[in-house]
């Protein structure tokens, strides 16, 4: 007897099917995510010659503008002609609630004398760096870690007086070459606008959270980007922040996290408070986590909560 022809099972063949799309979707998505947040997407391959070529303010040509002169530097404090940087070491609380904070009071008399430096002297997306290498490389005497602006593809970001992108997103912070530092809307503005009424440099990140002398109410829900990897920053956190006291005198302040027992890290609303208890009239927050770092004199002071410096975009610094 004959016998029948027996069909050979199509579920193999599906479930092959189905494992190329799902593999094809995820080498998709990789390659996606690979190309938006790390590989390197250099727009301007020389900044400095970029910033020489187009920025309408030579350092020194400000008001008040004076010769660097003789430096002096100690263990916590340099100061020549155009700024003086006070640093302190201040810890609080106990056992595990420690937390461990450095404080760069900054007086500048040349508010030009605080300035940005970018990654690799490159301006683009995910180009990054040490801070203490972008120091090292602008013989900077003192520097923090920025606003990581090569994260992400939006904000106004003007640096040493020369536009480089002006994609208003979020509350920035401008600092103009008078000396006065502003909290500001992204998107009711222009970067032209801004260069023209005297600015300096911004910075986009946030959110703002000392305004008038006091905490920010709801700074705890803030998201500064919508975008993958930076939703939210909220809880105990590393923190960089910038306050102003008055005109041409800010200060810095990186708070290390993450490391029970040494430095437990803030929330935004304890940040704000360092902030206020230092008499600051206006407060933002920088990028911070691993990123929080600050230099001075050839030394990172703080413990970055990575186990050692993340690599960032960009940083402020005083030159030596």
């Amino acid at each position: 007897m004959e016998r029948p022809t027996r069909r050979r099972p199509r579920r193999r063949t599906v479930i092959i099917a189905s494992a190329v799309a799902t593999v094809l979707t995820l080498s998709s998505a990789a390659a996606w995510a690979a190309d938006r947040y790390v590989i390197a997407h250099v727009q301007i391959d020389d900044v400095a010659a970029y910033e020489a070529e187009n920025s309408p303010t030579t350092v020194g040509e400000t008001d008040g503008a004076t010769d660097p002169g003789d430096a002096v530097l100690t263990e916590t404090s340099y100061t020549d002609g155009r700024a003086t940087v006070e640093i302190t070491k201040v810890v609080t609380g106990s056992v595990e609630s420690t937390v461990t904070a450095f404080v760069a009071d900054v007086v500048l008399t040349d508010a030009t004398a605080l300035r940005s430096a970018f990654a690799h002297n490159q301006f683009g997306e995910n180009i990054t760096e040490l801070t203490s290498s972008i120091a090292e490389d602008n013989d900077a005497v003192f520097a923090i870690n920025g606003d990581y602006y090569g994260f992400r593809d939006t904000g106004i970001v003007i640096r040493n007086g020369v536009v480089y992108r002006d994609e208003p997103a979020r509350t920035g912070l401008v600092f103009f070459t008078d000396g006065s530092v502003d909290v500001y809307d992204e998107t009711t503005t222009t970067a032209d606008d801004l260069l023209a009424a005297g600015a300096w440099n911004t910075l986009s990140f946030g959110p703002a959270i000392v305004e008038d002398g006091e905490v920010i109410d709801g700074i705890e829900d803030i998201e500064v980007d919508t975008n993958f990897g930076n939703h939210s920053i909220q809880g105990d956190q590393p923190r960089t922040a910038v306050g102003v006291i008055d005109d041409n005198h800010v200060v810095f302040v990186v708070v290390d996290g993450r490391q029970p027992g040494y430095s437990e890290g803030v929330t935004l609303t304890e940040l704000a408070d360092i902030f206020v208890d230092l008499g600051v009239t206006t407060a933002y927050n920088l990028d911070g986590g691993g990123s929080s770092t600050m230099y001075f004199a050839g030394d990172l002071l703080n413990s970055p909560s990575n186990g050692g410096e993340r690599a960032t975009s960009d940083i402020l610094y005083l030159a030596g």
